[in-house]
């Protein structure tokens, strides 16, 4: 029931993902390294902070066995130091996280932004081939978890390696016999932190993937909620989401244990150095090898050397969720867009209406093997009413997408009034058309914003005015507040009104020529009459395209053209057609049998008799 995800099974790179990211990073360079700077500086402050205590603990040490006075004035020097580094650390640390909060929601603004104008320019094909609801999980949850990654790893690994450093320097400067023991205690640590690294990588990108592909499942199976109920299927779906929910689970649960062993054995790394060196400065004590103020400033930094394995190695699990995620916005940024059209300049000044197929012929790109049309030509005058009818995968609806250049031709021409539409803009073309489709929208707004919706200076006389013509003026009047009223969720607008409101739509947008895709397949009788009313209204001096689902809707259409795998089968006005006593003849007058299920052309289609020249697909 789930709309393939094929980039789910395509070969991940993750380096190019990073060098992407990169690219996004590079406008944000200089506060990036400032941010950094200013975090190496607090790491670095933080290092002294052990030899402070040092020099206080061994004089300390000393002052009592050697029963001297101890100088509280030196003590108070010493500790107000301490005092001062540490406040400094704090402040740049503090400094370092405002820095990279900014950069990163900046960052995040023009990655979605990116994504919002590339979801404009991709092809239809690609929303074919992948669920809405992966493509939603990449501009949500991808790009959250890209700038959550980049604020909480970048600087923790870069800070946290400068500050291991320093602490690796400070400690060979103090001690080298007590360096040793502390490098030694955390040798192994640093194995099997790359390790887990390494192994984890695949289950990062697999959590990924299995979220987006759980998500393009909900949003398909929320829209189709009400066929879900009707038709039984609550618990085949919910079998189907438990098996995606069980793979997000499994690989989710895969990268969270293995990420989360790194800091498990960072802390035992740490409190096992911590041990080494207690061990070994007792000993160098009581041997005389060094003072007990030596002992004092290791165990801090034994605390300090460890400390950022645990922050260097969560920021590494953390970018490698970080690169999943890159990998999939990138590769959608990344995605084939739609033929530049800057040195197009076909126009038409006075919309006439003539449209000519002349021996279109039309594959997928991704299948040119498989000829969806072969040769299709037909020349519509102006003001003509066509409808198109045939079975499920004729190719009616592939020829509408072509008329409006949503796909491209793989041959021949279609103009409109002598005008080839590939050499005009894309936008130019979806001008001359109104759409009138088979699945309404609404959207949260009033209902003034949904009927004029993108036209600008309209008055409320114009827009009462189409809804007297598609009888639901009585229903705004209804309303608590007329056209002030907010459709929502929770507002009661059947189907059937919700089409009358498309069609309203349509009228207020007043475009020269109008597609009419199987407006009326999901209404009953009462409110298929109202519809058809206003469609006719809608369709006067226009030259129209009609999608039929049902023939009792298009007997008043001036051509008829009855299409299979592509061709034209045969072709007329109603009458015509019924007198050639065809396939249309036959499909027209079955339906008033009874056993003609719901007069739809599908429903005819099953009966054996009329499988026909169109085929039974």
């Amino acid at each position: 029931m789930s709309r393939s995800n094929k980039s789910f099974d395509r070969p991940k790179d993750l380096k190019k993902a990073g060098r992407d990211l990169y690219v996004y990073l590079k406008p944000y360079l200089f506060p990036l390294v400032l941010a950094l700077v200013i975090g190496i500086g607090s790491a670095i402050l933080t290092i002294f902070v052990p030899n402070l205590l040092g020099d206080m603990s061994g004089y300390l040490f000393n002052s009592i066995k050697n029963a001297t006075v101890i100088d509280m004035g030196k003590m108070a020097v010493l500790g107000l130091q301490m005092i001062v580094l540490i406040l400094l650390s704090a402040v740049l640390s503090f400094s370092t996280t405002i820095i990279f909060n900014l950069m990163t929601l900046k960052m995040s603004r023009k990655l979605r932004n990116d994504l919002e104008r590339k979801i404009n320019l991709v092809p239809l094909s690609y929303y074919s081939q992948n669920s809405y609801g992966d493509v939603l999980s990449r501009f949500t949850n991808d790009v959250s978890l890209i700038v959550d990654s980049v604020n909480n790893s970048l600087s923790p690994i870069v800070t946290g390696a400068f500050q291991f450093l320093g602490c690796v320097v400070m400690m060979f400067v103090t001690d080298w016999h007590m360096a040793v023991t502390a490098v030694l205690a955390s040798i192994v640590g640093f194995a099997l932190t790359f390790l887990i690294m390494a192994k984890s990588q695949r289950y990062f990108i697999a959590k990924q993937d299995a979220l987006g592909s759980l998500n393009g499942y909900i949003e398909e199976m929320y829209g189709g909620h009400d066929v879900i109920k009707v038709s039984g299927a609550d618990e085949q779906v919910k079998e189907t989401f438990k098996s995606y929910n069980r793979n997000e689970m499994k690989a989710n649960f895969m990268a969270q244990v293995l990420s989360g062993l790194m800091p498990t054995i960072n802390t035992f790394i740490g409190n096992f150095s911590y041990v080494a060196v207690c061990v070994v400065g007792a000993v160098g004590v009581s041997q005389g090898w060094f003072e007990f103020g030596i002992i004092t400033a290791f165990i801090l930094y034994a605390r300090l050397f460890t400390s950022p394995l645990s922050s260097i190695s969560q920021g590494l699990a953390q970018m490698q969720s970080c690169l999943a995620a890159s990998e999939r916005v990138f590769s959608f940024l990344g995605e084939r867009e739609l033929e530049k059209e800057d040195g197009k300049t076909g126009k038409i000044s006075k919309v006439k209406g003539e449209v000519e197929f002349d021996h279109v012929r039309f594959a997928y790109e991704d299948d040119p093997g498989n000829i969806v049309i072969p040769d299709f030509s037909c020349k519509i005058k102006p003001g003509e009413k066509v409808a198109i009818v045939g079975p499920t995968g004729a190719g009616k609806t592939t020829l509408v997408n072509l008329l409006m250049r949503f796909y491209e031709l793989s041959g021949g021409r279609i103009l409109i009034d002598g005008v080839d539409i590939a050499s005009m803009k894309r936008k130019d073309v979806h001008d001359l058309f109104g759409m009138v489709l088979q699945d309404t929208w609404l959207f949260e707004g009033t209902v003034r914003e949904n009927l004029v919706f993108n036209k600008e200076g309209v008055d409320d006389a114009t827009v009462m005015k189409a809804a007297r013509a598609c009888g639901i003026d009585g229903f705004i009047s209804s309303l608590p507040n007329g056209l002030d009223t907010v459709l929502d969720d929770n507002s009661s607008i059947s189907a059937g009104q919700k089409q009358l409101f498309t069609i309203a739509r349509a009228m207020i947008q007043n475009n020269p020529m109008l597609i009419l895709d199987e407006a009326t397949s999901n209404v009953d009788t009462r409110t298929e009459i109202l519809i058809q009313m206003a469609m006719d209204q809608l369709t006067a001096n226009r030259t129209s395209f009609v999608i039929a689902h049902r023939l009792s809707t298009i007997k008043n259409a001036d051509i008829i053209l009855v299409v299979s795998h592509g061709n034209i089968v045969e072709q007329g006005n109603h009458e015509e057609l019924l007198a050639k006593n065809g396939f249309y003849a036959k499909l027209y007058n079955s339906q008033f049998d009874d056993d003609a299920g719901d007069g739809s052309i599908d429903s005819l289609l099953k009966e054996k008799a009329f499988a026909g020249p169109c085929g039974n697909r």
